[in-house]
């Protein structure tokens, strides 16, 4: 899926700040309220017939109304003793309003996720139903010059949401139905030119309700509440243009979980540190992205009440690309893709090496998510290649190629839950293709769809408990409304 690139994934590398401008070309979910940047000069990017227009709103306020509808459709399964199809309807819609009243603002975000056409046999969880509940409710402050240093700052305090850097440990979600949120404190330091920022947090995640499977088929509604004992921290420092025309990006996370009242947990206490260095997309030029991350701590293997044992966490992740933009009509780019996040080597030795997304996104690298979602960050050594085109300044496409192997073969395949602790099932899990299409109509009205194909390896064949060995397709059509 084509979007925004400072929203997604290997895309972030896009676009780097102009001051000042419009928002750019949104994603295709409910982000009114990510669309205006106050220290960066950005203002909110509103179609041509808005909410705010037509109720005759003053400029103070914003407010905004956007719904998306989706078809997916899964024709096989690769997950571990799941059996026939799957398809969903799901459906999103978020309102959204803030009050402006420099320097302070105040704002609230409601989201409604829900579908239709689920069953028993549906993988139907809380990543697709969220109804009814509040996504956001915020103070902020914020000045882009604080006592004439030249620095703008801005404190946010309150349940929000989050995108840092390439979104893949701490993101927004775009394609899934629901959306991560957190309830804390965050903090901005910018350069008044855009050279440089630091972010900081201290948040509690927002846990989704209801999560189990009758509750959702059945519609019943609960509050989210946030996550207790649970607690996410971090700082996050990126600088553009620093050497080469190279943007570059460093930061540590922390997590402390531990088991709550309601629910078991795998007791989570994780460092994870990182960097990023980007060299932009550009007509005519090679750009590059690569990301390095470790992660070190404690963990348990699993969240049985009686498994009580702290594992040493040692994991890391590594991505590479390699793109270049042809100047030629189409402005056709060639992206070249590595992504390895380690696995658990061995069950018995004491030690947890499965690499832990957090908070992050994957549908940027690894294919829709939704009722599909075949692959996640951990577990896996895979290559890959795609090509995007933009015939129009309306109309975008894709088309990618990935491979994928276990970077541990006793490992498990995390998003099918198959393992095979002998490793004696090989490691090769198999090939993803996938075709992609977006079409924005009108300033208020766009529509996508999509095709993925995995063609299975020996791994998804033959691991204990593997479904029916044949390929497995997902489509999807959406499209999404903004007001």
């Amino acid at each position: 899926m084509l979007i925004a690139a400072s929203l997604q994934g290997q895309a972030a590398v896009d676009q780097k700040e102009e001051k000042p401008k419009t928002g750019g070309r949104p994603p295709f979910s409910c982000f009114g309220s990510q669309m205006n940047d106050y220290l960066a000069g950005v203002v909110p990017a509103r179609p041509a017939h808005n909410a705010h227009d037509m109720l005759g709103l003053p400029g103070w306020l914003n407010f905004s109304i956007e719904h998306r509808t989706r078809y997916e459709v899964l024709d096989g399964q690769f997950r571990a003793g799941a059996s026939g199809g799957d398809q969903q309807i799901p459906m999103q819609t978020c309102v959204f309003l803030e009050a402006n009243f420099e320097p302070f603002r105040i704002g609230a975000e409601f989201l409604d996720a829900r579908e239709y056409g689920a069953d028993e046999g549906s993988t139907l969880n809380n990543t697709h139903v969220n109804e009814a509940d509040f996504l956001q409710i915020y103070g902020a402050w914020s000045d882009e010059d604080v006592l004439d240093s030249g620095l703008g700052m801005e404190v946010k305090a309150g349940r929000q949401t989050m995108n840092l850097g390439s979104r893949r440990l701490v993101a927004r979600n775009v394609f899934r139905n629901t959306i991560n949120a957190f309830t804390g404190v965050t903090f901005r330091l910018r350069d008044g030119e855009g050279k440089w920022q630091l972010r900081a947090f201290a948040t509690q995640p927002v846990n989704r309700l209801p999560a189990s499977q009758a509750d959702l088929l059945d519609g019943v509604h609960e509050f989210d509440e946030e996550e207790y004992r649970t607690y996410f921290s971090g700082l996050f420092f990126e600088a553009s243009d620093f050497i080469w025309g190279i943007n570059g990006e460093a930061y540590l996370f922390h997590l402390h979980e531990e088991d709550r009242p309601n629910g078991a947990t795998t007791n989570r206490r994780l460092f994870t540190p990182g960097v990023r260095l980007i060299r932009p997309p550009r007509k005519g030029q090679w750009d590059m992205q690569v990301e390095t991350i470790a992660q070190v701590g404690e963990s348990r293997a699993t969240i049985g009440r009686n498994d009580t044992r702290d594992l040493s966490h040692e994991a890391w992740y590594q991505h590479a690309s390699l793109g270049y933009t042809f100047d030629m009509p189409w402005s056709p780019r060639f992206l070249a893709q590595y992504d390895y996040a380690t696995g658990d080597e061995n069950p018995n030795d004491g030690k947890n090496q499965r690499f832990d997304t957090l908070y992050g996104a994957r549908r940027f690298e690894f294919g829709p998510t939704g009722i599909f979602g075949a692959f996640a960050r951990s577990n896996i050594n895979s290559p890959g290649y795609r090509l995007f085109v933009n015939p129009r300044s309306d109309l975008s496409a894709f088309v990618s190629h990935r491979m994928f192997w276990l970077a541990s073969d006793k490992d498990q395949w995390t998003p099918a839950r198959l393992q095979d602790r002998t490793g004696r099932s090989g490691d090769f899990i198999g090939h993803l293709v996938e075709v992609s299409a977006r079409w924005d109509a009108f300033s208020n009205v766009s529509f996508e769809s999509g095709w993925a194909r995995l063609i299975k390896g020996e791994f998804a064949k033959d691991a204990p408990n593997a479904p029916d060995p044949k390929d497995v397709d997902y489509f999807y059509v959406q499209t999404l409304l903004r007001f």
